[in-house]
Order: C-alpha cells, then structure tokens, then sequence
C-alpha cells in the first residue's frame, strides 16, 4: 500500500475506485464498506483508494477537542488499512481552511483532477464539503457532469451493522472491553514505552511495566484492573493490568501498569503493544499492602482462569 500525505503527492489514477471517511476504529461497519471497495474495484479492474484525514476533523473544528480521544493513533489506522488490502492511502490535512471546501471544490480538485476517480463506493449517508452540503442527492444529480459512477451501500446493510465509532469508543471508555472487542472485530490495543515509576510492584512480588502512551489523544478505559495480552520483542504474554491512580500507595497521576505473567526481564525504554481482553474490576483503596497484595493474586487467579477458559 502506498501511503500519501498530501494530494499534490498522489499521481491521478483514472482508474480508481474510492471510499473517504474518517475511520476511526478501521471497525466491521468500516471494514464492510472497504471489503465492498475491494469487490468493486476488482469486477471493474481499478486501483482502491481509501481518502481520510489527519487531525481528525473532530480535533480541529470542536470546542471541546482537548477532551476528544481517538481509537487508533494515525499509524495505528495506517497499518489497520493496508492489513485490508489497500492499493492507496490518501491522509488529507484537515485544517479550518479545508473544511470551508465546498462540495464542488471537493469533488473536482480531490476527487477528479487529484485522483482520477472512476467509481465512488460510499454509503447512503455520506456527506462532504463545507457544512456536509454534498451528498449522495448531489452526486446522482451531477453524475454526467463529473463522470463518476457512484456506487452506494444500502441504507439497510449499513444500519444491519449498527456499528459506528462513537458507540465503540464509549464501549472502552465504560470499560466494556469485550463488547468493543466485538465491534471491532479485534482486540482493542495501545503501546507505548515502559518507563521507569515507583518500582513498588518489584518488591511485593509483582513487578510492573508502567507504560507511557506514545499519543496522548489515545483513549484508554475506565480506572480498574484488565486481564490483557501483551506483545514484545516479537512474543505474546498474558498478563494483568491496572489503570488508574494507585491509591493505596498514595499514587499520583494516572497510570497503566502491566504485570506480565511468568515474566521478569529488565524491558525499560522498549515498547510494549498491550491487547485488552476483559474487565475485571474497578480501582479501589485497600487498607494496607497485604491487603494489596491479596486482592492482586486473587486477580491474577481469575486472569489466569478466564484465560485457561478461553483457551
């Protein structure tokens, strides 16, 4: 898949099939409509080409962006499509300046003279250009003029999904792990690199890896501790996780700490892909250490059995 920042960077096509949209997430709704892209392209041998843009327009436009958290960094996204089979990946800069585009400047300077497009696959809600004016009423009226066949996905096969980005990003922010889980059609995932913190699990008999996020627009789930799988060093461990602010240990700051199973290795400044799998309960104070410490095995227990279980 070749990967374009700019529009001036891509070189028209004529024959290419394309889809736009934010896809954050890459979930099954969206998974769908590039699996249809995929089908399209191949019965009229055109090259795929998926449009999506960078900030996401939410965290350019919205007053209160700061707030806004995001499901996939841009990498993340990035390797999410061509995992689909993606000839070409067009990232838009999405300024102020670009959301006043109209409908027309859109689809004659991206769409025509910057890609060449020959078929648009989008669904029967999409809207574009500048206060989302254009639509699908306006392709089909226009469709001689800009010689583009436009091929929509159903109303129905879209709501039979009833998927979309917002629903999965409050799934994770509630903790409800395994239903994102299930609209994502993966696991949900982060990275990030492990950094030094308090070392206090080292000497209860739990060490931690204190992983600190490479995007801070990422979201994370609620405060409370995970059964996850990690992955390192080319290997997956299972293991435990506790997001949140320590507050037996007088903990400061928020932090996601890893315990991984029947692991020790110095891993300081590598990074640390962390798959979410389940909840298993919320943050809480306990009364002293050895409380602490008889609450984690007992967590751990249920982490270990839960899996063994799904095994």
């Amino acid at each position: 898949m070749k990967v374009y920042y700019k529009i001036s960077d891509f070189k028209p096509l004529g024959n290419a099939a394309v889809t736009s949209g934010t896809f954050d997430g890459v979930h099954l709704g969206h998974q769908k409509i590039i699996n249809r892209l995929n089908e399209i392209a191949q019965a009229n041998h055109c090259e795929t080409v998926v449009i999506t843009f960078w900030p996401h327009p939410r965290l350019v436009i919205s007053p209160n962006a700061e707030d806004f958290k995001l499901l996939n960094t841009i990498d993340e996204k990035i390797a999410l499509l061509e995992g689909m089979g993606i000839n070409h990946l067009l990232i838009l800069p999405f300024t102020r300046e670009f959301s006043e585009l109209s409908s027309e400047q859109y689809i004659e300077d991206i769409l025509i003279n910057g890609i060449g497009t020959k078929i648009l696959v989008i669904g029967y809600d999409h809207r574009f250009g500048k206060n989302r004016e254009g639509g699908m009423d306006y392709l089909v009226k226009n469709s001689n003029r800009f010689k583009i066949q436009i091929e929509e996905i159903p109303r129905q096969e879209i709501e039979n999904i009833t998927i979309s980005s917002t629903k999965v990003r409050n799934a994770v922010a509630d903790g409800e792990i395994e239903a994102a889980n299930e609209l994502l059609g993966r696991n949900y995932s982060f990275s990030g690199v492990v950094v030094k913190g308090r070392q206090l699990g080292r000497t209860i008999g739990f060490p931690t890896a204190n992983v600190q996020l490479s995007k801070n627009y990422k979201l994370l789930p609620k405060n409370g501790v995970y059964g996850v799988k990690t992955h390192l060093r080319g290997r997956d461990y299972q293991g435990i996780m506790n997001i949140g602010n320590r507050p037996t240990v007088d903990g400061v700051g928020r932090t996601q700490e890893v315990h991984i199973f029947d692991f020790d290795d110095d891993i300081y400044g590598e990074n640390l892909e962390v798959e979410l799998l389940f909840f298993i309960r919320d943050e809480q104070k306990f009364d002293s250490i050895k409380d602490l410490i008889q609450q984690i095995e007992t967590d751990c227990n249920e982490v270990k059995k839960r899996l063994n279980h799904a095994d």
